[in-house]
């Protein structure tokens, strides 16, 4: 199975940008656990660029252990259940289901 951060750098190859044209925003994916790690994404000029760490101004942050997140990434755990638990938080629900299918997310 792939690891968290494996499954989060997968987005910047699934990205369609067509989905959002003219986007310009900053997500940051903060993951604990061994398998994750900090991340930021970036979508920009019709580009989705994923870097470790954390930079830039996010207009969503997402919180989550690796294993949620792989879990909700493969399909095993339901996303909104996992928000409605608590076990995925994410700052700007808004921002994040505007990105959710360019992402391949759903």
């Amino acid at each position: 199975m792939q690891t968290a951060k494996e499954l989060l750098k997968s987005v910047e190859g699934q990205f369609d940008p067509s989905k959002v044209p003219g986007a310009d925003t900053v997500f940051h994916f903060v993951l604990s656990g061994d398998k994750g790690g900090d991340f930021t994404v970036v979508v920009k000029n019709d580009k989705c660029i994923i870097t470790e760490g954390l930079s830039g101004d996010p207009k969503c942050t997402i919180k989550s252990t690796d294993e949620v997140f792989e879990n909700v990434m493969t399909g095993k755990m339901n996303p909104t259940m996992a928000v409605m638990g608590g076990k995925l938080r994410i700052s700007n629900i808004g921002e994040m289901m505007k990105f959710a299918k360019p992402f391949g997310l759903i």
